[in-house]
């Protein structure tokens, strides 16, 4: 598993971002989106311990719906459809205007970092994310974005095991898939 710490930090941002923002299905049950989307969106770029950021209702607007286009690319990664994830991720990479830069943050050293022309908020992770992503489709790792296979469950996952055998996007999904085998089994014996 190839996935620096920078590149893995910003595609489960964007995991976060699409399983929070997006409707659909979560985990059995339908799930129509966040009731309040500018709480979830900060819930979503404050996972694996990073800063919560104060996030507007613009902001939030504008990274759901950036959401809803990532969606597009991890669905199209997920049945193989590269083509078409890519040809999405390079509209997110023209729409935000990513560019490469190194910072300096908190840790010690540089980190490259994806930012947009403009560096609100919205545009910045948008930017990252859009980065994140093809950096993943464009190597042997596009493999690794994918949709939860528990029936009634889209939400999605990036598999940063060392198998490459994640199918969920979640331990619930997976212990309520192996829960109903496991049921299914007993009835017929």
């Amino acid at each position: 598993m190839n996935f620096d710490s920078h590149i893995l930090a910003v595609l489960t941002a964007a995991v976060a971002l699409v399983n929070r923002l997006t409707p659909g299905q979560s985990g059995g049950t339908p799930f129509d989106g966040p009731d309040d989307l500018t709480a979830a969106t900060a819930d979503a770029l404050g996972d694996d311990g990073r800063p919560r950021p104060e996030v507007t209702t613009a902001q939030a607007r504008q990274l759901a719906a950036v959401a809803s286009r990532m969606r597009i690319v991890f669905e199209a990664a997920h049945r193989g459809e590269t083509d078409r994830a890519a040809e999405e991720v390079n509209a997110l990479l023209r729409d935000t205007h990513a560019r490469p830069q190194l910072d300096r943050t908190g840790s010690p050293g540089w980190n490259l970092h994806f930012h947009g022309a403009d560096d609100t908020l919205a545009n910045g992770w948008a930017a990252g994310c859009a980065a994140g992503l093809a950096m993943a489709l464009g190597s042997d790792l596009a493999g690794r974005l994918g949709v939860c296979s528990a029936p009634a469950c889209d939400r999605v996952f990036v598999d940063a095991s060392r198998n490459s055998a994640k199918r969920f996007c979640s331990p619930q999904c997976q212990s309520r898939v192996k829960a109903a085998a496991h049921r299914a089994r007993r009835q017929t014996s």
